[in-house]
């Protein structure tokens, strides 16, 4: 990343507390996250209203911005609700809302003056008059549709408002439908996608069914898997930083409000220490180490790329645990505490992400369990020296030839994992 240049905002996904208070170690600048309702991620633990003035705390303590979405389609019902809303996320401190329906941004302009409004990727902006009509409604700020190009948002860039910020989606999951407006999920399940409750049917498998035989299956692909036939490749743009730089952008945003602190903290990392000067090809590891599908530019050098053939999902690291403390030794070592995820044996190699620095390797050594007895109402601390840590969520002790901070995290290679998340 060119350092003379002013660097994007680097805005990360929060699905929840855990995903937030790790965001914020590995470096964004801001986080998006949602509330109990109009969000357009419901699977993902989001807030209660009541924590969003411990979230902005938080992030306004480390320097940080909260942007809120309230991006879903928005019916008379929601209207009827959404000014309280907007008070009780304007009394809490947010910096900005995200949103989609006229209706919101007139009540937001009403309830909630001194939040600043950013439009959400769901409005399809993709030119400089729609942009400029944003921006005399009141709007700071436009996510540019998924379907554009470097050129294209460089070209709204030239002709829109100079205060007008842009942002633009860099890295995660795509959608097969036009701005995400997806209507397969509603017909399918009931469930739908502009309500925030998508079942994500265009990652399933599919097979042609002949009418006279509709008990006898062919794959679309000569696979006996079948074929995703609707689901696109993720989107990966950590080695064209600079391009959407030139053009004019000026917030880089990272989809995954589903995916867990793992995912979060390691994309995040990456994206950071390349804004701040790394090549990218020292981090193109780390983003195999998480859940995801096939990579791709997406639309920004061409048409987006389809990922038809399965399996679906990979990833080469499991998150081994989470860095609780850290302490000196009296023979130079670090005694590192880790809340347990994944199992790991004495003599495996553990891969450390900490904030602004190379991933570094220590080999798991003296492991120890720690364990809390009572004896007669006074909690009693003591460690027992095993060959694996195998219990989730229990906190182990290991030794570190350096020393680590807390929320830093610890990875195992795992060459054959596959899952649904990370």
């Amino acid at each position: 990343m060119d350092r003379s240049r002013k660097k994007p905002e680097l805005l990360a996904p929060a699905g929840g507390m855990d995903q937030l208070e790790f965001a914020l170690h590995f470096g964004a600048d801001a986080v998006y996250l949602a509330c109990d309702r109009f969000g357009l991620r419901q699977r993902a633990a989001n807030f209660s209203l009541d924590e969003i003035p411990r979230a902005v705390e938080l992030a306004h303590a480390c320097e940080a911005k909260v942007y809120v979405t309230l991006n879903a389609a928005m019916t008379g019902d929601d209207v009827a609700v959404l000014p309280a809303y907007l008070e009780a996320l304007s009394a809490a401190g947010i910096d900005a809302v995200i949103v989609s329906d006229l209706g919101a941004v007139r009540l937001a302009l009403r309830h909630a003056p001194d939040v600043a409004i950013h439009i959400s990727t769901q409005a399809s902006c993709m030119n400089a008059e729609a942009a400029a009509m944003w921006h005399e409604l009141g709007a700071k700020r436009i996510v540019c549709a998924r379907e554009m190009s470097v050129a294209d948002i460089a070209a709204l860039r030239a002709a829109a408002p100079k205060d007008l910020e842009l942002e633009a989606f860099v890295h995660g999951a795509m959608c097969m439908a036009v701005s995400g407006r997806c209507l397969i999920s509603d017909h399918l399940n009931g469930r739908s996608a502009n309500r925030g409750h998508c079942t994500q049917p265009c990652r399933w498998t599919y097979s042609l069914v002949e009418e006279t035989r509709p008990d006898e299956r062919f794959p679309v692909e000569e696979d006996e898997g079948g074929s995703f036939i609707l689901s696109s490749k993720d989107l990966n743009m950590l080695h064209h930083l600079d391009d959407l730089a030139n053009a004019g952008v000026d917030s880089i945003k990272i989809e995954g409000r589903v995916k867990k602190a793992y995912y979060v903290a390691t994309v995040v990392n990456a994206y950071r220490q390349v804004l701040d000067g790394a090549e990218p090809s020292d981090f193109d590891r780390d983003l195999e180490a998480v859940s995801h599908r096939p990579y791709s530019t997406g639309f920004f050098y061409g048409p987006a790329e389809q990922a038809p053939h399965g399996p679906e999902y990979a990833q080469t690291h499991a998150l081994a645990g989470t860095v609780l403390s850290c302490e000196q030794r009296d023979d130079g070592l670090y005694d590192v505490r880790i809340d347990l995820r994944n199992r790991f044996f004495e003599g495996d190699v553990l891969e450390v992400l900490s904030p602004g620095q190379p991933v570094r390797a220590l080999s798991a050594a003296r492991i120890r369990r720690i364990a809390v007895s009572e004896a007669e109402g006074n909690p009693c601390e003591w460690e027992e020296a095993v060959p694996v840590a195998d219990r989730a969520t229990t906190v182990y002790a290991i030794a570190s030839p350096f020393p680590l901070q807390p929320k830093d995290l610890l990875r195992v290679e795992r060459p054959d994992l596959s899952a649904r998340s990370s």
